[in-house]
């Protein structure tokens, strides 16, 4: 950003046209009172007529501000920057959407997290009423899905969550969505941050809906025993602690969780600038994205 300055030759000129135009008495020397009165009093004329420029000046400075922000935040790949103060907590998006997952949507091009609610992982599949299991991931995905295709929908925030997404309670057509996922039996009641849905999982539960028609392991311990597995295998492996697999394709470089659909599939080639991470913190860091979309 170009700032306008003053040299210092500009001032040491002034302020010798300023002491050329003063007269001396006879009795009167360069260290008189009266001597610097004027040049005090150029100053400030000199200031006055520059304050103009200055101001000129920093206008012109915003633009280029604005412009230099807006890069930085699309370089980071963590949220639209289209969205600008949609993301601050108690503002709203409205507009049309799709479903991620069973607890993501993207709504008017931003990414939003459905508070107090943690659906079932994409690949995760939990018992049936008897016997054998059904793929309660995939369903969840696809219910959300069907409820806000060819809608309009709105999302008011509270915040981001780890991942930059914008954390949301969205509505359409006056039902709200974070609760009838959770009513369907198509999403737990994520307690460890809201207790906003307890009352709704009760009667999922009692009328044995979706994840409740058996013993379905919630979302997060299922995270959780997946990410044990990958560590024991890694450690069997001899290999370090680090087990989310920072792989690059033709889609960019890409980091896959223990979880992820392809995580056992893909191999990491160190040659080729592959990596392996300890966290998705650090994956974000280093410029990496999520394999699958969260």
């Amino acid at each position: 950003m170009a700032l306008l300055q003053l040299s210092p030759d500009f001032f040491h000129g002034f302020a010798a046209t300023r002491l050329d135009s003063v007269s001396l008495g006879p009795n009167e020397s360069c260290t008189n009172h009266r001597m610097f009165q004027p040049v005090r009093e150029s100053l400030r004329q000199v200031a006055a007529r520059h304050v103009g420029a200055l101001a000129i000046a920093g206008l012109l400075a915003v633009p280029l501000i604005a412009i230099q922000g807006r890069s930085s935040a699309e370089a980071r790949d963590v949220a639209p920057a289209k969205a600008g103060n949609t993301l601050i907590a108690g503002s709203a998006i409205t507009g049309s959407a799709r479903a991620i997952d069973g607890d993501t949507l993207d709504v008017a091009g931003v990414r939003v997290r459905l508070e107090g609610i943690d659906a079932p992982e994409s690949d995760q599949r939990c018992p049936r009423v008897w016997l054998g299991t059904w793929a309660c991931g995939r369903e969840s995905t696809e219910h959300l899905a069907r409820l806000v295709r060819d809608r309009t929908v709105s999302c008011r925030s509270s915040g981001l969550d780890a991942y930059q997404r914008m954390l949301g309670v969205c509505v359409v057509e006056g039902l709200e969505i974070n609760a009838d996922m959770v009513r369907q039996g198509l999403a737990w009641a994520f307690v460890k941050y809201s207790q906003s849905y307890v009352a709704v999982e009760a009667d999922a539960r009692a009328a044995r809906r979706g994840i409740w028609q058996g013993n379905a392991t919630p979302a997060w311990q299922w995270r959780a025993e997946r990410w044990r597995q990958a560590e024991g295998e890694k450690r069997e492996q001899g290999g370090i602690a680090c087990l989310i697999k920072g792989n690059i394709s033709r889609g960019g470089q890409l980091y896959h969780m223990p979880w992820d659909r392809w995580y056992d599939k893909t191999r990491i080639e160190t040659e080729k600038g592959e990596r392996w991470f300890c966290t998705e913190t650090e994956a974000v860091a280093a410029g990496w994205r999520p394999a699958v979309q969260r």
